[in-house]
């Protein structure tokens, strides 16, 4: 990982509030996605998850089973501070390469675009690691190229699908139609499926 994007660095962004990825709030494809869901007891891990917006509205709808995890440890510290019920254990301050365990469902917003673009594949292996056999991967991805060096870092759905192919089956990977208006027509909602028999 390049030096400049390591966890001081995020640290240091999360201090700053240079945080425009942030809606301050869950996103709509996700929450429409979560409010559809029928089991509670689902194991999910948020990786990168930064304020965790996400899990604040799981954590509310009753899921319990919910991991959070990031590089840097202020947006763990926020989350804490505004969801106090939220069990400490299960906030992960770590790097999401060197995490274990196994989950139903991982959920991403905006942690891949995050990362130095030579992760990728890297990304796309572990996220298979860390589920369960039928498990999901979920959520969004920018389906644009940014003109300001990254991150966050854009990409195309092409490119995106030789990463995942490997290891995933496509449920759903489509343009979001939901998006937040200033991402409209830019975002990839995404539903990979690890096979069973993996």
């Amino acid at each position: 990982m390049l030096q400049q994007f390591n966890a001081s660095y995020w640290q240091n962004r999360y201090k700053v509030s240079q945080t425009g990825w942030d809606v301050a709030k869950i996103t709509k494809p996700l929450q429409d996605y979560f409010d559809q869901l029928p089991d509670r007891q689902l194991q999910i891990l948020i990786p990168g998850c930064g304020n965790a917006w996400e899990a604040e509205y799981l954590f509310n709808a009753g899921f319990r089973n919910i991991f959070v995890a990031d590089f840097a440890e202020a947006p763990l510290q926020h989350f804490a501070a505004r969801v106090p019920a939220f069990p400490k254990e299960q906030l992960l301050h770590a790097n999401f390469f060197e995490l274990q365990g196994q989950y139903d469902l991982l959920v991403e917003q905006t942690f891949f675009c995050s990362l130095d673009p030579n992760l990728r594949g890297a990304y796309a292996q572990k996220c298979a690691e860390l589920l369960r056999p039928g498990g999901k991967l979920v959520g969004l991805l920018f389906d644009t190229e940014f003109l300001q060096p990254g991150p966050p870092f854009g990409g195309s759905r092409e490119e995106y699908r030789s990463y995942f192919a490997p290891y995933f089956e496509f449920v759903h990977y489509e343009t979001a139609y939901n998006s937040i208006t200033p991402r409209q027509g830019k975002e990839l909602f995404i539903c990979l499926q690890k096979p069973a028999d993996r």
